[in-house]
C-alpha cells in the first residue's frame, strides 16, 4: 500500500541531522511521493535543495506564507516568481528534475495579529493572480481568515486551476464553504487524530473521500500516537488509519483515493 505526504517542511532545520534516516522510514512506510512547501525567500534555497536530493519523491513547492509577509512583501514576490515561470516544457535539472508542482505555501494568518493585514490581503491576491497565469496549484494555508480568503478565491474561481486547503480543521459548515471551490481538496493531517478532534465525525458527513489528500505538516502537529514527539512523513499512515475508520472503509480505499486527488490536484503520480 503506497500514498502521498502532500505537505512536509522537509527543509526545516529540524531534519537536517537526520534527513536520510526520515527519507528512508517514509519510504519504509509507505510513502511514495512528499510534496515540500516553501515558505519565504530562504525556501528558494533549502526546497530546491531537498527536492535535488531526492529527484521524483520530494516535489517543491514555492510561496510566500502569511506569516512572513510583511512591508517588503512585493520585492519577496518579485525574487519568488521567477522561480515558478516553466520556460520550456518538461523536467527542469535546476529543480532535481521537477519544476515547482504548487504555489505555496501561501494564505492569511490572523491567528496572533493583524498587523500586516493589508499586506497579507495583497500577497495573497497576488499569489492567486499568478495560479490562474501560470495555471499552478495553490497551497493555502488559512488560519481565523475563512472569509476574507474565500472572497478572494471567489474572485477568480472560474480561472483557477484547483489547489489544497491545507490543514483543514474546520466544522461542517466551514468544510461546505470550501467544497464549492470544485477543483480543490481539503489536506488532512495528524490533528484529525487527536482526542478532542471533530474531524471525525465532520468529514464523513459532508467531505467525500474524493475531496480529501493526506499531509503531515512535519515536522509540526504529530498525530497521535505520535504526539509531543518531531512529526515526519512517515507518520502520515496514521492520519489514513483514522481516516479508514472514521469512514468506514478499508485503508487501501482512502491511499487509492487520496492518491488519486493528488495526480488531479498537484499533478503527483505514483
Amino acid at each position: 500500500m503506497h500514498y502521498i505526504d502532500t505537505h512536509c517542511h522537509l527543509d526545516g532545520e529540524e531534519f537536517q541531522d537526520d534527513l536520510e534516516a526520515v527519507i528512508a522510514r517514509a519510504r519504509e512506510a509507505g510513502v511514495q511521493a512528499i510534496g515540500v512547501p516553501g515558505i519565504n525567500l530562504q525556501s528558494l534555497d533549502t526546497v530546491i535543495s531537498v527536492c535535488k536530493r531526492y529527484p521524483g519523491y520530494c516535489y517543491p513547492m514555492l510561496g510566500l506564507h502569511p506569516e512572513d509577509v510583511k512591508s517588503d512583501w512585493r520585492e519577496v514576490l518579485d525574487r519568488i516568481k521567477p522561480f515558478l515561470i516553466h520556460p520550456t516544457p518538461g523536467p527542469s535539472p535546476d529543480m532535481g528534475g521537477e519544476y515547482p508542482i504548487a504555489i505555496g505555501e501561501v494564505g492569511l494568518d490572523f491567528y496572533w495579529s493583524r498587523e500586516f493585514e493589508n499586506e497579507q490581503l495583497e500577497a495573497f491576491e497576488e499569489q492567486v493572480c499568478w495560479s490562474v497565469e501560470l495555471q499552478l496549484p495553490l497551497m493555502i494555508h488559512c488560519r481565523k481568515a475563512q472569509n476574507e480568503m474565500v472572497a478572494i478565491i471567489k474572485k477568480y474561481q472560474k480561472e483557477l486551476p484547483g489547489g489544497v486547503f491545507h490543514c483543514f480543521t474546520g466544522n461542517e459548515h466551514e468544510a461546505e464553504e470550501l467544497l464549492q471551490f470544485d477543483r480543490f481538496v481539503l489536506g488532512i493531517g495528524g490533528v484529525s487524530t487527536f482526542k478532542k478532534s471533530h474531524l471525525p465525525e465532520v468529514l464523513p458527513a459532508v467531505v467525500p473521500l474524493d475531496r480529501i489528500v493526506l499531509e503531515t505538516d512535519a515536522p509540526y502537529m504529530a498525530p497521535v500516537p505520535k504526539r509531543g514527539e518531531r512529526n515526519e512523513p512517515a507518520f502520515v499512515a496514521y492520519v489514513l488509519k483514522k481516516l479508514a475508520e472514521a469512514y468506514g472503509v478499508s485503508e487501501e480505499e482512502v491511499a487509492q483515493k487520496t492518491n488519486a486527488n493528488c495526480k488531479k490536484v498537484l499533478n503527483i503520480s505514483i
